[in-house]
């Protein structure tokens, strides 16, 4: 059991310091937001078209139509995602869109207890209340007009909340497909991306150098197949609450490589904003309960 932990450990970190570059590589590929989605899904299919046939998951039957059909959904919102998330970049950094973007357990909340029958409970209003307040300091903390990489801030963050929202619908399709090997389920979705993007890509400009080549390739490898192999080895390995604390590795991750890379630095409000937002989203996902809200013993 301690050599699960271990390597489950050893995993999930390196699955959210992967997550936690990719800002860097879209950034730096130089191409349009759709064609780095493409590239990313091409090269990620590849990836795991190898790691699916290696585990023995491309035999007729380990599918069924319906799941198949769920899949292909959470597919059109993972790639929404990704559009969306990596448009955010350049109109409010790669830190804030980061941050706010991982509201999505909020956006998790609303959808399960719509679709699921979910209860959201005192605790759980706490935390989302506090979360919204989070955003108001960082939508406050708009940085003055002088910086051109500003403009549109309040588009960037719209963008990482849509993004936020419809990884929450990829991962509601996840919970209806419990039971289905996760990695075909990357693969799935992954092809329906590149299905989706072909007809909107420029073929006729691709990266006009290896280095271009190289960051398109090392997203779709390293930052796709790679990282869903971690992230799955890892929750398959680590109990819920310990995948949750380490999850945290990413936003943290993204915003030194924004302040390293870019040298973008959080404004006071913003740095309160991130604190605020990155606390309640901890609260959610390791279920802790603030005192006042716990329910009283009963007295003798």
């Amino acid at each position: 059991m301690g050599s699960d932990i271990k390597r489950g450990t050893a995993e999930m970190t390196a699955a959210m310091l992967i997550s936690g570059t990719i800002g860097w590589f879209v950034v730096m590929s130089g191409q349009p937001v759709s064609g780095v989605v493409f590239w990313r899904c091409l090269f990620g299919a590849l990836t795991l078209l190898v790691i699916c046939g290696a585990l023995g998951l491309l035999r007729p039957g380990i599918i069924t139509l319906r799941a198949f059909g769920i899949a292909i959904f959470g597919g059109i919102a993972i790639v929404l995602n990704w559009l969306l998330l990596f448009a955010s970049y350049s109109h409010a950094t790669i830190s804030i869109a980061t941050t706010v973007y991982n509201t999505q357990p909020f956006m998790l909340l609303v959808l399960g207890a719509l679709f699921l029958g979910e209860k959201i409970t005192a605790t759980k209003l706490f935390w989302l209340a506090l979360a919204f307040a989070g955003m108001v300091a960082i939508v406050q903390g708009k940085p003055g007009a002088g910086g051109a990489a500003f403009d549109g801030y309040g588009l960037g963050i719209l963008m990482a909340l849509g993004a936020a929202f419809f990884y929450a619908l990829a991962a509601l399709a996840a919970k209806w497909l419990k039971g289905t090997p996760p990695h075909l389920i990357a693969l799935i979705q992954v092809a329906t991306g590149m299905l989706m993007l072909a007809p909107m890509t420029d073929f006729s400009h691709p990266p006009g150098d290896v280095r271009g080549w190289a960051i398109l390739a090392t997203v779709g490898v390293v930052h796709t197949g790679l990282m869903y192999v971690l992230l799955y080895g890892a929750i398959q390995r680590l109990p819920t609450h310990l995948t949750g604390a380490l999850s945290f590795i990413y936003p943290i991750a993204a915003i030194l490589v924004d302040r390293l890379a870019f040298g973008h630095a959080l404004q006071p409000m913003q740095l309160l904003g991130a604190a605020i937002i990155l606390l309640a989203a901890a609260g959610m996902n390791l279920g802790w309960t603030p005192r006042w809200l716990r329910p009283r013993a009963l007295e003798s």
